[in-house]
């Protein structure tokens, strides 16, 4: 394994921010200092760049099956992309088959990624039934396979959502085995209620879609996904959260000292409702759960983050094309067989520094705190992943301030023919992208290779605290 050196850098990480030198032996940081004069295989000068670590995005659904279609992206596009925007490790969900235990997800999920993934990655299980197979299972992969966090759905009845029994024994198990429960918190049959009275009234267009969830039914999710947790005596995590409604529930938890976190993403805090709006089936391009709301809950989303009532800023990226493979257009004459979903893996850190830290919304430990360091400690990677460090992996983002770029697809690399984004102008981007000592990305120029991203383990247990 090779030698990298960058060299006359800013390293910026959560805490901290000076000159420095980072020397990579063997993919992992072993030397920081200044002046470093080791021979190295590779140099790199960071002249004039942030030297951060690298972006881990908790929350992407590569080549994942869902209403009657496949998302766009596999692992090997997909982490091509993650890597262009500065992203060097993602963790993917395993969907557990009804009528099985977990391991054969979890053995799917593998053979979806290996040989194909450019970055390193690692797994949650989406749980659909808890049988005393899949409750023992879940104790195993813990234990033994790095898969340390269980998802579980409140929506989609007959397809993911499960009933509050279900998701009080997951958790409990969770407090025996160290695990973490992350839920997505919509009320699916208040929700399923309200798609089926749009439809007959013949309210078929994208729109319906935002308009049949509710604010108040992620809210009320959030809540009773909390109170659950509260008395399973375990901490929970709440994913892609997108409104006021369910950020409350979550700020009242965590002042009463309880466990509860958060993730948001790019698409609640630069997208709205507004988008759905759009004429003809444009709107379709939005559809995702929980939908856009309307502009004013970003303002609240923001101030989450900057008080830290929401820890990590994460994508949902899952993909579908609006024209190539007539994906979206599954539901052109009927909102609910939309596929829901969007791409973002390849945007977020450049979202989140132009609309965070160019406008003083948050600044540059902040920055690397949400999309890095909170990531690692929440997930069970820190400080392997997570933090610029002697010991940790040598995955780093030279971070280029003042770097200008226009999003949308001639230049993005995502497997998809749109782009949520679509001309609008950022400063602040990754010049070069690095993985455990490799450099992947080069001011724009792919140097990865496929299926050189390996499989994570995950540690149990919870460093952030409320």
């Amino acid at each position: 394994m090779s030698t990298t050196l960058v060299k006359n850098g800013t390293i910026v990480t959560a805490s901290d921010r000076y000159e420095a030198d980072v020397y990579i032996d063997k993919g992992v940081v072993s030397l920081i200092g200044r002046g470093i004069s080791l021979p190295a295989d590779t140099i790199v000068d960071a002249s004039g760049k942030l030297v951060m670590p690298g972006g881990i995005d908790v929350h992407t659904h590569l080549d994942m099956p869902f209403g009657g279609t496949t998302s766009s992206d596999d692992f090997e596009t997909g982490t091509i992309a993650a890597a262009h925007g500065g992203t060097t490790t993602l963790i993917d969900f395993a969907i557990q088959n009804f009528g099985e235990g977990l391991y054969p997800a979890y053995e799917s999920w593998m053979g979806r990624a290996e040989g194909k993934s450019v970055i390193d990655y690692a797994f949650h299980m989406i749980v659909r039934e808890l049988s005393e197979q899949a409750s023992h299972d879940m104790d195993k992969l813990v234990r033994h396979d790095g898969i340390t966090s269980f998802k579980l759905f409140m929506a989609y009845p007959g397809v993911f959502q499960v009933d509050d029994a279900t998701i009080f024994k997951a958790m409990k198990r969770t407090r025996e085995n160290g695990g973490l429960v992350c839920m997505h918190a919509e009320n699916g049959g208040v929700i399923d209620t309200l798609v089926q009275e749009a439809l007959k009234r013949g309210e078929k267009a994208p729109k319906y879609h935002a308009l049949t969830r509710p604010t108040r039914a992620e809210g009320e999710a959030t809540g009773r996904a909390i109170a659950l947790a509260e008395m399973a005596g375990v901490p929970v995590y709440i994913v892609h959260l997108s409104c006021h409604d369910a950020l409350e529930k979550v700020k009242q938890a965590r002042d009463m000292g309880l466990p509860a976190y958060a993730e948001t993403c790019p698409q609640y805090l630069f997208l709205s409702y507004d988008d759905y709006e759009k004429p003809g089936f444009e709107g379709a391009k939005y559809v995702m759960s929980p939908p856009l709301r309307e502009k004013w809950h970003q303002d609240s989303l923001w101030k989450g983050l900057q008080k830290n009532d929401l820890q990590v800023v994460s994508t949902d990226h899952c993909p579908f094309c609006m024209n190539e493979a007539h994906q979206k257009l599954l539901g052109k004459d009927d909102f609910s067989k939309i596929p829901n979903g969007a791409p973002g893996i390849e945007t977020r850190l450049y979202l989140l520094w132009d609309g965070g830290v160019r406008q003083g919304r948050i600044d540059a430990h902040r920055f690397v705190e949400l999309v890095s360091t909170s990531p690692a400690k929440m997930f069970g990677l820190w400080p392997k992943k997570g933090t610029i460090a002697v010991g940790s992996d040598g995955d780093l983002v030279l971070w280029d301030p003042e770097k200008e770029t226009t999003l949308g697809l001639a230049s993005m690399h995502m497997r998809v023919d749109y782009n949520p984004y679509e001309g609008r102008v950022v400063k602040g981007g990754p010049a070069v992208v690095i993985s455990r000592g490799e450099v992947i990305v080069d001011h724009g120029e792919f140097k990865g290779k496929k299926g050189r991203g390996v499989y994570v383990k995950r540690q149990a247990g919870h460093p952030l605290v409320p």
